[in-house]
């Protein structure tokens, strides 16, 4: 064998052992490269008014779910203002606008879909909204919140059509998308799932008095699982961490713990409390 393999036929042989080994390399580093995408809840604190600071956490915490691995990251809603703002009223962009177009190339850059809750304004009237963008950084559905809290706000949100409720084919799955108070609400869970998405994300913008949290998760988390029950998706639940500065509920505080749920109702896993954290949930855990 070893004179055979000092000859020039020899030489092919070790070519050939050569490029297997190569080969090999290759696919095992494309197993667990696969092995180790999933998907990011972002976790973030938002800060009233402030967005261009916000863009800055925004694009902080993409980077860091794209270097665990993550193919989709999900935010929290109202992300550039900051929920019960009422200076989105005259702050706030259309859509598209500048605000998706900048969350567009952020997703195109890192190579990530993209799933946030952010202000829109259109023809006088503002609207509490959520995108799914893709990895090219195209908007792939747009979602105007349903259930509109009336009296947190002046002049509150402009309520969304319940004939928006839609769902989008991706790499995936079938992901839908709703916005926190939705899921507390039995009909517009039974309308998302008669669409059988196999994902649902949720920004939300859970807020409770300081001394009520952690307790107040275990309400959150009842909601969110009983959302993935009802509709038979996969539910996250992604919240932010910081503080409401505007209206009725100023000085309350959310609390994080944001939420992965399967099919069944069950925990996959939760963020911090009252913590900025990004959590990453296999893709597989959707099948």
């Amino acid at each position: 064998m070893f004179n055979i393999l000092c000859t020039s036929d020899g030489a092919t042989v070790w070519g050939v052992l050569l490029l297997a080994i190569i080969v090999v390399g290759v696919i095992v580093h494309v197993l667990k490269k696969r092995k180790s995408a999933g998907i990011a809840m972002c976790q973030i604190v938002i800060l009233d008014g402030d967005r261009s600071g916000n863009f800055v956490r925004i694009e902080n915490a993409i980077a860091e779910a794209k270097s665990k691995g993550a193919e989709l990251v999900c935010f929290p809603e109202a992300t550039m203002l900051g929920w019960l703002n009422s200076d989105a009223h005259t702050r706030a962009c259309t859509i598209p606008g500048p605000d998706s177009e900048q969350l567009c190339e952020l997703a195109k850059k890192y190579g990530t879909y993209l799933c946030i809750g952010l202000e829109e304004f259109e023809l006088g009237r503002l609207f509490n909204s959520a995108l799914l963008i893709d990895d090219r950084g195209q908007i792939l559905l747009k979602y105007r919140q349903v259930n509109v809290p009336k009296k947190l706000m002046s002049p509150p949100y402009t309520a969304g059509s319940e004939s928006d409720i839609a769902t989008v084919n991706t790499k995936f799955g079938k992901i839908g998308l709703l916005i926190c108070a939705d899921t507390h609400r039995q009909d517009l869970l039974d309308r998302m799932a008669a669409l059988k998405p196999n994902l649902l994300l949720v920004p939300y913008g859970y807020a409770e008095e300081e001394q009520k949290w952690p307790a107040h998760s275990e309400e959150f988390h009842k909601v969110a699982t009983e959302a993935a029950k009802r509709t038979g998706a996969m539910v996250l639940g992604t919240n932010p961490v910081g503080r409401i500065s505007r209206g009725p509920w100023s000085g309350r505080v959310y609390g994080g713990h944001s939420i992965a749920v399967d099919k069944m109702g069950n925990i996959i896993d939760t963020a911090k409390d009252r913590d900025r954290d990004v959590k990453i949930v296999p893709i597989t855990a959707t099948k």
